[in-house]
C-alpha cells in the first residue's frame, strides 16, 4: 500500500504555461485557428505532461498484460479460459494482431503475466501474477483488496521499469478472457449508467449471450456490493488483476510526467479506476479508438475525452492504442516545423 500511496501523491497538474505556450505557437501557423482540431489538442496537452514545447516520442512502449477470469464459469464468453494462454503464446510468437501492428509502427512490445491460470515459463514473458485468475465474483470477491494492490504496484513497478530505460510514451492493452464482464461491472459501478447500455457482444456472443452477461454482472454487484467512491473495493469486488496492472501503469506513467495510450473498454476501466484514486490521471491519458463495445462511450463520457479514431474495432490486445501512437509525434511536428504567418510572409488578418 506504500507503493501506491507514495505514487499516487506524485502525481502533478500538468505544465498550464507550456500548454499556454504550445497553443500560442499554433496560433502562429499558415492555417486558420484551430484548424487541425484534435491533433492541436493532443500538441498542446503532451507540452503540458512533457513540460516540453516539443517532446520527443522516439521510444514507444507497449504493454498487454494478461489475466484469467473466474466469472468465465458462468458462461460470459463464448471461448474458453484456455484461449487466454493460447493466445499469450501467440503474442510471445509475434503472430496476433497486436505484433503486426507494433511492428509496423516501431512500437517495443511487452508481454505481462498478471494472473493467468496457467503457469508459463517463456525468457520473453514478464511475470507479475498475483494469483492465478481471479475468483468467480458471483459466488463472492474476484479478490481481496491486498490482492488489488498487489496488482495496481505491479503495475507501477512496470511503468517505472520501462520509463527509467528511456520509454517516453506508453500504451496499454490486455489478454484475459471474460475481462470484458469484469469491466462492464467496474464502469456501471462508477459510472452509474444501465448495465443495458454498457454491456455487448465481447468476443463473439449473440443476443442472449449479452443478457445472460447482463444477468451475471447483476448478480455480482448484488453479491458483492462495491463502494463506488473506493476503487481499490471495486477492484476486489468485481475486478481483474490485469486490470489492475493497467491502472497501475497509468499511476506510474503519470507520476513521471509520461502519457499513456488508452485502447478500448477493458483499458478503459482501468482508466476509471486510475481516476477515482487520483483525478489528475485523466491529464496524461491520450484516448485511442472508439470501440464498437457500447461501454467505452460511457468510459469516454465519465473521463471527459474523445478518440481519435474509429474504426469499428473490438479486439483489444491494445491495437487502438498502438494505431493512434504515431499522433503524437505527427501533432508535434506539425508544431515544429509548419512555418509561422511571419516566417512565410502569409497575410493573416482574416484567418
Amino acid at each position: 500500500m506504500k507503493k501506491l500511496e507514495t505514487t499516487l501523491k506524485k502525481i502533478k497538474k500538468i505544465n498550464t504555461e507550456k500548454m499556454a505556450e504550445a497553443e500560442n505557437r499554433l496560433d502562429q501557423l499558415t492555417k486558420p485557428k484551430g484548424s487541425l482540431g484534435k491533433l492541436e489538442k493532443m500538441a498542446i496537452k503532451l507540452a503540458g505532461i512533457s513540460s516540453e514545447l516539443y517532446p520527443s516520442f522516439e521510444k514507444k512502449t507497449h504493454l498487454v498484460m494478461a489475466g484469467d477470469h473466474g466469472v468465465v464459469a458462468e458462461g460470459v464468453s463464448a471461448f474458453p479460459q484456455e484461449v487466454t494462454t493460447q493466445m499469450v503464446h501467440n503474442f510471445l510468437n509475434n503472430g496476433a494482431a497486436i505484433n503486426v501492428l507494433a511492428a509496423e509502427i516501431g512500437t517495443e512490445i511487452q508481454i505481462i503475466d498478471m494472473g493467468m491460470v496457467d503457469d508459463l515459463e517463456q525468457e520473453d514473458l514478464i511475470i507479475k501474477k498475483v494469483k492465478n485468475g481471479t475468483d468467480n465474483m458471483v459466488k463472492g470477491r474476484a479478490m481481496s483488496q491486498k490482492e488489488a494492490i498487489q496488482s495496481l504496484e505491479a503495475g507501477i513497478e512496470i511503468a517505472e521499469e520501462y520509463i527509467n530505460s528511456g520509454s517516453k510514451v506508453i500504451g496499454i492493452g490486455e489478454m484475459g478472457i471474460g475481462n470484458t464482464t469484469a469491466s462492464s461491472a467496474i464502469i456501471a459501478v462508477i459510472t452509474q449508467a444501465n448495465l443495458k447500455d454498457i454491456v455487448g457482444f465481447g468476443t463473439g456472443l449473440d443476443q442472449a449471450g449479452v443478457e445472460h452477461k447482463i444477468e451475471i454482472i447483476k448478480t455480482a454487484l448484488e453479491k458483492n456490493n462495491p463502494n463506488p467512491e473506493n476503487a481499490v473495493d471495486i477492484l476486489s469486488a468485481v475486478g481483474g488483476l490485469e486490470i489492475a496492472g493497467m491502472a497501475g501503469v497509468i499511476i506510474g506513467a503519470a507520476a513521471n510526467n509520461i502519457p499513456v495510450v488508452m485502447d478500448g473498454l477493458i483499458s478503459g476501466a482501468a482508466a476509471l479506476i486510475a481516476q477515482k484514486l487520483n483525478p489528475e490521471v485523466v491529464n496524461y491519458l491520450i484516448p485511442s479508438h472508439s470501440s464498437v463495445e457500447p461501454g467505452h462511450k460511457k468510459v469516454y463520457e465519465q473521463l471527459e475525452l474523445n478518440p481519435f479514431l474509429d474504426l469499428d474495432m473490438r479486439l483489444g490486445e491494445g491495437t487502438g492504442a498502438v494505431l493512434a501512437m504515431p499522433f503524437l509525434d505527427t501533432s508535434i511536428s506539425l508544431m515544429k516545423k509548419m512555418a509561422t504567418f511571419a516566417e512565410a510572409a502569409v497575410e493573416n488578418s482574416q484567418a
